[in-house]
């Protein structure tokens, strides 16, 4: 006797449920990898620095059960149409996700090797980039969870504020180095902790951009556009 479809297509949603849940659950890790990893570059906290070093394979595991949880619901579902663009997406975004973690991880050893020597660079206009950051990354994990296209939107625009933060640091970072040498080894980690948060703002909006492909079906354009887009831009609502 063949299946139910009621059956069958109650099941593939439950299955879609979980894997936004263990989505969501990675995504928590990873926020709180980032968040550990910047407060231990500011207040100079070797110990939790450590423990974000500590946190990457946990998110690398994650990661692992995901791709194979989503192997199986197309193994078995055989997802077609807006089904199937639900489950490529969220396994596009898990290996955004885990590249975060892996950024979030290269900032705290950073830190690490920071901490061995006296302060030599104000961390205004990093402490800056990181709130960003870390803005952009929360807006997209409730993205996700919420399957907002708007939101997706939001994260996708503000990025560019990220990328104008990198090269105002940038050029700051090369001048210290250029007027005293005694700042080149301190000041080229921070370049690359520089980098590393701008990386992660990439594919915050990376998954952003995956979130409102897997809401509407639709793709945001290649270039961002310069200026207030988001009072200007209606998503769509396709579905």
């Amino acid at each position: 006797m063949p299946e139910d479809p009621k059956h069958i297509l109650s099941s593939f949603e439950a299955d879609l449920s979980r894997l936004r849940d263990m989505i969501a659950v990675m995504g928590g890790l990873v926020e709180t990898q980032l968040a550990d990893a910047i407060n231990a570059l500011l207040n100079r906290d070797a110990g939790l620095a450590a423990q974000v070093v500590e946190q990457d394979p946990k998110v690398d595991s994650e990661e692992r059960a995901i791709e194979q949880f989503a192997i199986r619901v197309l193994a078995l579902r055989q997802p077609v149409a807006d089904d199937l663009r639900h489950v490529v997406a969220a396994l596009k975004m898990t290996t955004d996700l885990e590249r975060i973690g892996d950024y979030a991880a290269n900032v705290a050893k950073r830190t690490l090797v920071l901490n061995q020597a006296a302060p030599s660079y104000p961390l205004a206009s990093l402490v800056q980039m990181s709130r960003l950051v870390q803005e952009n990354l929360k807006s997209t994990i409730d993205a996700i969870g919420e399957a907002d296209p708007v939101k997706a939107v939001s994260v996708w625009h503000a990025d560019q504020m990220i990328d104008d933060l990198y090269t105002t640091i940038f050029r700051e970072l090369i001048t210290y180095m250029m007027e005293d040498a005694r700042n080149i080894s301190a000041c080229t980690h921070l370049l690359f902790i520089a980098k590393n948060l701008e990386r992660i703002g990439d594919h915050a909006t990376n998954i952003a951009e995956l979130t409102y492909y897997a809401a509407t079906g639709e793709n945001l354009p290649e270039a961002r556009p310069r200026g207030d887009f988001s009072a200007s831009y209606t998503p769509s609502t396709n579905k």
